[in-house]
């Protein structure tokens, strides 16, 4: 074998390596937000939400990979054909993810979770769609037409299925059926036309930079770290946060009640680990899910976001529970306590902007 042989070979097995990958965490995704979907797991589902990003990065990866790999090695025939696919395959996948996402946020608004025969045919449904995509990724993987054929006949049934899960829905009553029709299609067609208007934006950032090379603007993560009386968790957060990631995000912390002043010896803490506290005014959420609405990520450092947050959690809106440790300052060694806190809390930061942003976030 040539060099150019064995580089071409080299960098398309990486490609391949990596789309495996990527189709491992989009099967996962969809897996957790079933779950969450019909266990009532909160927590499971806004964590499904979050790690929505490290999808659209590894979509990012392939796609670079397949760029360079036609722009390096100008493939023709098999090689060529194969690349292609990779590049349309890439983009379903990360349609799967995004599908995850959407199971999981509505997961989060269900009033109560599916039982019965309703139940029953949505793990049906679930059932076929992770064999589906599961053995399609491994058929891609492993070059196995014949597999590729036989899930193929399998994912077709998923059709059937829909159909059984609105008669199931619906119930026997006509008027009933009627009833349900109307809000199924009235909700696809308002989704479809929010995606529509979804694609038009990327078209607009595109043409964007294809005209003037003007790159598409990073988001902003709006971020709220939430502890009973922002005395304490949710300050040293939010500042570890503005000193660790200051480009990331936009960080505020607020309490259900406010405390005059910081934890006895906080603020002194703070300034031994060279945490800035200026910005540390002591702030009361107001217990409306409309103000959570204003966020990206809640996160409650002491209790659940429900306990700051009473009511139907935001669609938009993530949240999250961190275990940092107890309320500091009543230990005989408060520094002891703050320091472990500190360390917790530097952890947990720094593992979701990570997840959110990538090995390169600041």
């Amino acid at each position: 074998m040539s060099h150019y042989e064995e580089r071409l070979a080299r960098d398309l097995s990486r490609i391949q390596t990596e789309i495996s990958k990527l189709g491992e965490m989009a099967v996962t995704a969809l897996r957790n937000a079933v779950a969450a979907s019909l266990m009532d797991d909160l927590k499971l589902a806004n964590r499904t939400v979050i790690h929505d990003k490290p999808i659209n990065r590894k979509k990012k990866l392939v796609n670079d990979l397949s760029h360079a790999f036609l722009a390096v090695h100008q493939p023709s025939g098999a090689h060529l054909r194969q690349v292609v696919s990779i590049m349309g395959i890439v983009d379903e996948l990360e349609r799967i993810g995004d599908y995850a996402v959407t199971i999981a946020r509505n997961a989060i608004q269900l009033p109560k979770t599916p039982s019965g025969p309703v139940k029953a045919e949505v793990e049906a449904l679930a059932e076929n769609a992770l064999t589906s995509v599961t053995d399609s990724v491994a058929a891609l993987s492993k070059n196995d037409a014949e597999l590729a054929k036989k899930t193929l006949a399998i994912a077709k049934q998923a059709e059937g299925r829909s159909d059984a899960l609105f008669d199931s829905l619906a119930g026997s009553r006509s008027k009933n059926r009627d009833e349900v029709r109307t809000v199924i299609a009235t909700l696809t067609i308002s989704h479809q036309l929010k995606r529509a208007s979804d694609r038009a934006q990327n078209i607009c950032e595109e043409a964007i930079f294809a005209i003037t090379g003007e790159p598409k603007k990073r988001s902003i993560l709006k971020i709220l770290f939430l502890d009973p009386g922002n005395d304490c968790q949710s300050q040293i957060a939010e500042a570890v946060a503005r000193r660790a990631f200051p480009r990331s995000g936009e960080y505020s912390s607020a309490g259900r009640k406010a405390k005059s002043d910081l934890r006895p010896g906080l603020r002194d803490f703070m300034e031994s680990k060279g945490l800035s506290h200026a910005q540390a005014s002591l702030d009361a959420v107001e217990a409306d899910p409309e103000h959570a609405s204003a966020y990206d990520l809640v996160i409650s450092l002491e209790g659940d976001v429900q306990d700051y947050f009473p009511g139907q959690q935001p669609y938009r809106t993530t949240y999250l529970e961190w275990d940092v440790g107890g309320v500091a300052g009543k230990a005989k060694d408060p520094e002891s306590e703050f320091n472990a806190m500190y360390q917790s809390i530097g952890d947990h930061v720094r593992e979701l902007l990570v997840t959110m942003r990538g090995e390169e976030a600041g």
